[in-house]
């Protein structure tokens, strides 16, 4: 078996959206590893746009490994024909590995994961099914509700089991690497169920500012989106996603990231703190 020194040694890595939320934290790890990486994005050193197929095949040439993240979600139109589509250039270029961030509970993400590894003939594909990112309350799109003050979304009541984008890409790296379980499908939560108002208590307590949900519909949400200048098409496709991701269904826990590393997965609470002594709230 290849060891995880000679991968560092000799492989190189694609990370897709290198400069994204998880993105950017694999390229780190890979970095700090000494593990020969490409960032691709749409405008950095190595070209990569998912809307622009000419450019995936000179960023996959030479590559050994793949971190993918599609934009904007998995479970998007179009998802599964660019993860065929870049299936079929990965495994014609020699790519031995692909890591793919999914979505937990979506079941068109799940037709784009049966593209990807129906196309990527004889590459080892694991998947990342992702539960809400802890992240999007400081590096996302409700970055502004906190320090606004108001958590505009459509979860209703529903809890959620937020999962850390560290200990996301630390699955993400070991599944690269070799240092972990590889080739399967990781089901990756936080450890413990929140809800939005939950959310906002952790908040208010860590910044020092309050911090209250606002509950809306998925139209009126939609309209949010659109004011702050995505399109409507955006817009809706997104409302629409978050509605059902919370609808109540993805309300359970599950060990993966204590299965994948060996421990457990980081806590709301921890990440809060950390993100606040870090300045994420300091505006």
């Amino acid at each position: 078996m290849t060891t995880n020194r000679e991968l560092q040694k000799q492989d190189t890595v694609l990370v897709t959206s290198g400069t994204g939320k998880t993105g950017r934290r694999v390229v780190e790890r890979l970095t700090a590893l000494g593990v020969p990486v490409r960032s691709g994005s749409r405008g950095g050193g190595v070209p990569f746009d998912w809307e622009d197929e000419s450019g995936w095949e000179p960023a996959l040439r030479g590559v050994d490994a793949a971190y993918v993240a599609y934009y904007p979600d998995l479970a998007a139109p179009g998802a599964p024909e660019a993860m065929a589509a870049f299936g079929r250039i990965a495994a014609g270029s020699g790519v031995r590995r692909v890591v793919l961030l999914s979505g937990r509970g979506e079941p068109q993400a799940v037709v784009a994961e049966e593209a990807l590894r129906e196309a990527a003939t004889g590459v080892e594909l694991t998947v990342l099914r992702s539960a809400f990112f802890a992240q999007n309350f400081s590096e996302g799109a409700l970055l502004d509700g906190v320090l606004g003050g108001e958590l505009v979304f459509p979860a209703g009541s529903a809890a959620e089991p937020f999962v850390d984008a560290d200990d996301l890409a630390d699955v993400a790296v070991a599944a690269l690497t070799g240092g972990g379980p590889a080739g399967v499908v990781h089901e990756l939560t936080g450890p413990r169920l929140l809800t939005f108002d939950e959310v906002a208590a952790e908040l208010t307590a860590v910044t020092g500012r309050p911090v209250r949900y606002v509950p809306v519909s998925g139209p009126a949400y939609a309209a949010v989106l659109e004011d702050c200048g995505l399109p409507a098409a955006e817009a809706g496709f997104l409302a629409d996603l978050f509605t059902m991701l919370l609808d109540g269904h993805n309300a359970t826990t599950t060990h993966g990231v204590e299965r994948a590393l060996g421990r457990e997965a980081k806590d709301f609470t921890a990440y809060a703190r950390d993100a606040a002594e870090d300045g994420a709230w300091h505006r």
